[in-house]
């Protein structure tokens, strides 16, 4: 219970700091390595370093998104305004196969470029590095669930959109804090054990403390995987699943959800048998890690629901419907909701 108690204050910390009366602009901010970073006279293009932060910035502002680490596929650009979603790929500079190089950069003339994710040493090095290379304000902001209210706040400084992102950090805020006054109700002996599926095997899952399991943590469940060591990604075996035997799995796989029921493998852990297999809707960004960006906020009262069903009466419908408007600039049809609920492409 402490942990819950504890999340509450920070977020209500907070809460505080958006009520705060804005004192005029800086000349810079300090970002989430805890680096200062030069506020730019005037931003009218951004260079995303990686996915989670083009979802970041898209959300706050979509005019100033230069493009895409990976050009959308045409089922994720029906769900974002269509003259933002189709913008060109422009490579990476973090993660798993960074393609953009400093010559690429340059030549876009972005005013800013910034990264969400992990705010470690490598990774500020990094940004001091290409900073300095390029002359370019380069922000790192925190890339952690938690964190998601505050890098809003201070991508919302960096650009000179600072009320819509108060307005996103209060959404975040208010629905991480509801969420966990609720889930403070269950005792730790009847809080679900679940295992994260990941790839058409099921086989690969999220260690504790691992990025990709944040959600499932943070709304108290008990990840099976917790022995794990190091967080990140994992390959298992099955024999390790049926041990941990879980009792809810949720999964980002089609063709793991489609066939997992039918597999004689599978029968004898208690999440199969009891039918609480859940594929995780990913329309246009998944809604638990894919990849790990505000969009896990649209997921956040989906896996609620899901792991919680009794403590979340709230219509999923209408909160997808309204979470797309204010976060995406959509407003999806029920037929468009109903894709994106049944975890389909």
């Amino acid at each position: 219970m402490a942990r819950g108690i504890d999340r509450r204050l920070a977020l209500g910390t907070l809460a505080a700091g958006l009520a705060a009366p804005a004192l005029g602009r800086t000349p810079f901010v300090v970002d989430g390595a805890g680096r200062q970073v030069a506020i730019p006279a005037g931003v009218a293009r951004v260079f995303p370093a990686g996915p989670p932060a083009a979802i970041l910035l898209y959300t706050l502002a979509p005019d100033l998104l230069i493009g895409w680490p990976r050009a959308n596929r045409p089922e994720e650009r029906e769900f974002l305004l269509p003259e933002i979603g189709s913008r060109p790929e422009v490579g990476r500079i973090t993660g798993r196969g960074n393609t953009a190089n400093l010559e690429l950069v340059l030549a876009l003339k972005p005013d800013l470029i910034i990264d969400s994710g992990s705010v470690r040493r490598t990774f500020a090095e990094l940004a001091d590095r290409v900073q300095g290379q390029t002359g370019i304000p380069y922000a790192l902001l925190d890339g952690r669930f938690e964190a998601t209210a505050g890098s809003l706040i201070t991508l919302g400084q960096l650009t000179g959109r600072e009320k819509r992102a108060r307005h996103l950090a209060a959404w975040c805020d208010e629905t991480m804090k509801t969420l966990l006054s609720r889930i403070d109700t269950v005792p730790a002996e009847r809080r679900p054990r679940v295992y994260y599926a990941r790839g058409p095997r099921g086989l690969e899952t999220g260690l504790a403390g691992s990025i990709n399991v944040e959600t499932v943590e943070f709304l108290g469940a008990v990840n099976v995987a917790r022995d794990g060591v190091g967080g990140g990604l994992a390959q298992v075996s099955l024999e390790q699943v049926l041990a941990w035997n879980p009792e809810v799995i949720v999964t980002i796989d089609q063709t793991f959800a489609a066939n997992v029921r039918s597999d004689p493998a599978w029968r004898g852990v208690k999440a199969v048998t009891d039918g609480r297999v859940h594929l995780s809707p990913k329309l246009p960004f998944g809604w638990v890690d894919f990849p790990p960006s505000v969009n896990r906020m649209a997921g956040l009262w989906w896996l609620a629901k899901t792991l919680y069903p009794a403590l979340v009466p709230e219509d999923i419908r209408a909160l997808t419907r309204d979470f797309y408007a204010l976060f995406y600039h959509v407003t999806p049809s029920d037929a468009q909701i109903d894709r994106v609920l049944a975890g389909r492409d």
